[in-house]
This record gives C-alpha cells, sequence and structure tokens, in this order.
C-alpha cells in the first residue's frame, strides 16, 4: 500500500532523515498504512535524582543561643535543619537533618501579648483532665518545654518526626554537655 503521509510527519519528530519506505507498515483493519514505533534513546545529558539514605548523610552539630530570641521564629529554623532542608541532598522520606542544642531557653521572647495570652493545654483523656498554662507560667516553671513543644509541632507527625525530635537538645542555661561533638554557632 502507498504511504499516507503520516510517516513523513514522524520523521520530522524524531528528527532524523529515516526513509519511508522502512518506517511503513500495512495496518491491518483499515488499509490505512502507519508508522513504526522507533525506539527513542534518552539525552546523556539529563543527571538522576540521588536519594539521601543512612549511609550518605552527614550529620554536624549546631548550637544556638536562645537570647532575645522569637520562639517562633527561631524555633522554624531549627525545625528546618532537623529536617535536613538546609542540605542540597535533601529527601523528605529520609532523616537527613542535623543534631541541634539550644542553650538559654529561658531567655526567649514572645512578640506582641503572647506571654499573657497564650495557653499552653494538655489533656490526659480522662474527664476533668484538661490544664490550662499561660506561656508565661510555663517559661517561669519550665523553660525548656516552650521550646520544644514548638518545634515538636512544626516536625511531620510520624516515627519519622519523632526520629527528627530526638536530635535536639534545649538547656535552659548556658551550659551544655555536649562539648565533645564540637558544635559549631548557627546564626539567623
Amino acid at each position: 500500500m502507498p504511504c499516507t503521509g503520516t510517516c513523513k510527519i514522524v520523521c520530522k519528530m524524531l528528527g532524523k532523515p529515516i526513509a519511508v519506505t522502512h518506517l511503513c507498515t500495512p495496518f491491518k483493519s483499515s488499509g490505512i498504512a502507519l508508522p513504526k514505533q522507533k525506539h527513542i534513546i534518552m539525552s546523556k545529558l539529563h543527571f538522576t535524582t540521588k536519594h539521601a539514605n543512612e549511609a550518605t548523610v552527614q550529620r554536624n552539630w549546631y548550637v544556638v543561643d536562645g537570647t532575645n530570641q522569637t520562639v517562633g521564629r527561631m524555633c522554624a529554623r531549627i525545625a528546618a535543619v532537623l529536617r535536613g532542608k538546609n542540605k542540597a541532598y535533601y529527601t523528605p522520606h529520609v532523616d537527613c537533618g542535623d543534631f541541634v542544642i539550644i542553650i538559654n531557653a529561658d531567655k526567649v521572647a514572645f512578640t506582641g501579648n503572647k506571654l499573657a495570652e497564650k495557653q499552653y493545654i494538655n489533656y490526659s483523656g480522662y474527664p476533668g483532665g484538661k490544664k490550662e498554662e499561660t506561656a508565661q507560667d510555663l517559661l517561669r516553671r519550665r523553660p525548656t518545654v516552650v521550646v520544644e513543644r514548638a518545634i515538636k509541632g512544626m516536625l511531620p507527625k510520624n516515627r519519622l518526626g519523632r526520629k527528627m525530635f530526638g536530635k535536639v537538645f534545649v538547656y535552659a542555661g548556658d551550659k551544655h554537655p555536649h562539648t565533645a561533638q564540637q558544635p559549631k554557632e548557627l546564626k539567623f
């Protein structure tokens, strides 16, 4: 059967001058000649995405001074470092984050009236088991919990998020027991 011209279009799409007689095969039901399928070789100029895994991840140690830092802004940046979003090989399903030490958690700042108005609520699951506490009271009683709860709320709510949360260490004073890891200072 003669060629209907469809194979010339295919030749233009492939970008190679191929003889029309080699491309055409008769279409059985309608008698129209259609082009054969041709193997398209992929370009070697592109690169495949490399996923991080436990063997390729390199973890660093950072120390953050919480003095006069706004709680939400500081914790958002720390959560990104714990997830590994500061690295070029960030992979969402792999824990590729770094270890973070937070000192002076008792000197963090709240903006506006949050110190007096923000409520931290705990509920035991039993009737009458709801306890509320203002940020001012919680910061005075347990200053590390304010920072820990803010960071935990910004991490994924699954096994991976719990593993990431295990890499943060919060201290109320300016001393920490991780000097052997030689942490670098993380500034915002």
